[in-house]
């Protein structure tokens, strides 16, 4: 696929995620503004970034510190970065270097270990605390009674800034199986966020973001459906 190709695809994917967004906003009496999206790059090297880029996308997630160590610094210098996937709190410094937002923080450890970190570097970090609504054992996350310890470690420490609640719905071929999942989530935002801290919601990927979306998402993670039409050998 040609340069031009590939920019042209990625436009048009762009377009169709960013109307059924728009659309399920309205549904839901929601500005589409107040919905990010990230676009989840795990699967495409870095030209291919590069092409999402020049498409119009402005926030990318990876899934994990060590792939995206060699893969940001060859991306467009302007694109935020968000961390998507589980953190092991030895890669906190990394992180801290790398990423801009952190969806999985899932441990007063890793809160400890990510202010100090961000402490150093002189910079503040916003974050995301992973809740496994589903109680799914495959999954990241803490359960909701542990919300409150989270929140108040978070909110303790002066360099992480606290946007929200991330989840993960167990995956279904149906979206709507995910629905009651999602407003659980919002439920529990409800009950911890205080004005504008923590009232964020990163949940919804390519299989339920419009559901997501309906339900309060204020940050949706997609990966498969910007890249259809993207040929194999712009993968890994």
């Amino acid at each position: 696929m040609s340069a031009p190709e590939l920019v042209s695809t990625l436009t048009r994917n762009l377009a169709v995620v960013r109307d059924r967004i728009a659309g399920a906003a309205e549904r839901a009496n929601r500005d589409p503004a107040a919905v990010q999206l990230v676009a989840v790059t795990k699967s495409v090297e870095a030209p291919v970034v590069g092409a999402l880029r020049e498409a119009g996308a402005r926030i990318c997630g990876e899934n994990r510190v060590q792939a995206a160590r060699g893969k940001i610094p060859a991306c467009p210098p302007d694109l935020e970065w968000h961390l998507i996937g589980h953190l092991q709190s030895n890669k906190a410094r990394k992180a801290v270097e790398l990423f801009r937002c952190i969806h999985s923080v899932d441990s007063t450890g890793l809160i400890a270990g990510l202010g100090e970190q961000a402490a150093k570097a002189g910079k503040v970090v916003d974050c995301f605390l992973e809740v496994n609504v589903s109680g799914e054992g495959s999954k990241d996350g803490v359960p909701p009674e542990a919300l409150p310890e989270l929140v108040a470690a978070t909110r303790s420490v002066s360099h992480l800034r606290w946007l929200g609640l991330m989840t993960m719905a167990p995956l279904a071929d149906d979206p709507e199986a995910a629905r009651p999942f999602f407003r659980r989530l919002r439920k529990l935002r409800d009950m911890y966020a205080a004005g504008e801290t923590g009232s964020a919601l990163s949940m919804g990927m390519t299989q339920d973001y419009v559901v997501a979306v309906e339900e309060g998402a204020t940050h949706v993670r997609i990966g498969r459906a910007l890249f259809e039409g993207v040929h194999a050998q712009t993968h890994h």
